[in-house]
């Protein structure tokens, strides 16, 4: 979510993020409405193109939900989750019955070959990244010619209720994450993925209540992540009055809207550089 006036938006730092995630792992799958509805749409693309093909890498891997269907397909030689979260790697590879290779890395630095990948499925992860960009760049390089790239992620205006209750409730303090506007989104496609498709897709889901938004994005591990957020739990006044401001459906309940976008790129095998690396 784009800040207003002096609000710092850096994001939290990477063992930060990592941490949160892993302390969800036993929670993550059960409020993960979003994520699935928004990696399902990835998978069927996958699943209808997808033949017998080397490797496949689903980069921000999380609980490892995709990775035991990608492997399930039956189609790869060899599977691999990589998530930051060593929590995350830990549970994912406790559960699953297939052979799939768990690893612990950064994606903005992917530790495999160039051309090593005919696959990377990358579900609700990039918006955590401070470099998108270089994440991008990263898939672009360990993709093999004829290889698929498929991405997932948030945009600007994601939230929007929650983040204009909490900045009436708590003025001067920001609560949502910060999201990329889609021409940000655009531009970065354009210049590391030449010739990518993008869909965007504005999508609303209900809740109770706004405490019951508030608890999935915390089972999620999904709360504001931030260098300055208040490290101290937040005082029950504010809370009520973030929920008397949060906006109320006519038969009681909420809704929360979420701007995704769908980044999709076939590998030609052309070798060139970008504007940044001619730089």
């Amino acid at each position: 979510m784009s800040a207003l006036g002096a609000i710092d938006t850096r994001p939290a730092n990477k063992a930060d993020i990592a941490r949160e995630f892993g302390n969800a792992r036993t929670t993550y799958d059960s409020s993960s409405r979003l994520q699935r509805l928004m990696g399902n749409t990835m998978f069927e693309t996958v699943q209808s193109q997808t033949r017998m093909a080397g490797c496949a890498l689903d980069l921000g891997c999380g609980t490892g939900w995709f990775t035991r269907k990608l492997a399930g397909l039956g189609n790869f030689v060899s599977v691999t989750g990589m998530d930051l979260s060593p929590g995350m790697i830990e549970h994912a590879g406790a559960n699953t019955p297939y052979d799939i290779i768990w690893t612990v890395a950064d994606a903005e630095a992917i530790p495999l070959p160039d051309q090593s990948c005919d696959l990377i499925f990358s579900n609700l992860m990039i918006q955590w990244c401070a470099a998108p960009a270089q994440v991008l760049r990263e898939c672009r390089r360990v993709l093999r010619p004829g290889g698929t790239l498929v991405v997932s992620t948030l945009l600007d205006g994601t939230l929007r209720e929650l983040d204009k209750a909490w900045r009436q409730a708590d003025p001067g303090q920001n609560h949502v994450n910060r999201f990329e506007s889609e021409a940000t989104l655009r531009e970065a496609v354009s210049r590391e993925l030449p010739g990518a498709g993008i869909e965007t897709k504005a999508l609303r889901l209900p809740y109770t209540s706004p405490l019951t938004l508030a608890a999935e994005l915390k089972h999620l591990g999904a709360g504001y992540k931030n260098v300055s957020r208040r490290r101290s739990m937040t005082a029950p006044g504010r809370l009520r009055a973030m929920c008397r401001h949060y906006p109320r459906e006519p038969e009681g309940g909420v809704v929360a809207s979420y701007e995704a976008a769908w980044v999709s790129w076939s590998c030609h095998g052309i070798n060139y550089k970008t504007q940044t690396e001619k730089e």
